[in-house]
């Protein structure tokens, strides 16, 4: 059992050795524009999960995987001979999905800054419902003949505060 550091940095080395070899060597006209964001290494070292991203729609999506599976054999050598470790890893690829998940959050944000413009723009105008100063203020207290006012209700004073 591999710990989890030398698992990384051997993840790191496979995801570098997959990237130039998908670059120098592999001429598969199916392989669109491909990018290798991220790979994951059990730690056993034995299995290597590849995450690719492809600039382009789901067609090209589609050709590249079938390009990627096609040349396992040969990116799975190339990694062989650059880690030079007892036991090559099989190789995965798997469609990376943070592209489509960042577009439909933008898509989300998006559509609540039209919801808040939208709201913005009804409250420019808008008056408030209830007066326009809705605390009340302390009123003036006046005697009146013996008795204080404190709005609708009368009371009397008293004498501590004549």
């Amino acid at each position: 059992m591999a710990d989890s550091t030398r698992a990384r940095k051997v993840a790191d080395r496979i995801k570098v050795i997959v990237a130039e070899t998908l670059e120098k060597r592999v001429k598969d006209p199916r392989l669109g524009f491909v990018t290798i964001t991220e790979v994951r290494v059990t730690g056993d070292l034995q299995n290597a999960t590849v995450f690719y991203t492809v600039f382009g729609d789901d067609d090209q999506l589609q050709a590249t995987k079938s390009a990627l599976n096609s040349a396992k054999g040969l990116l799975r050598s190339a990694v062989g001979r650059g880690l030079q470790i007892r036991l090559t890893p099989t190789l995965e690829f798997v469609a990376d999905q943070v592209p489509a998940a960042a577009a439909e959050l933008d898509e989300l944000l998006a559509q609540a800054a039209a919801r808040d413009a939208e709201v913005a723009a009804l409250a420019a105008g808008a008056a408030p419902a209830g007066d326009p100063d809705p605390y009340r203020k302390p009123r003036s207290e006046e005697p009146v003949g013996g008795m204080l006012r404190h709005g609708d209700e009368d009371s009397e004073v008293g004498p501590e505060e004549r």
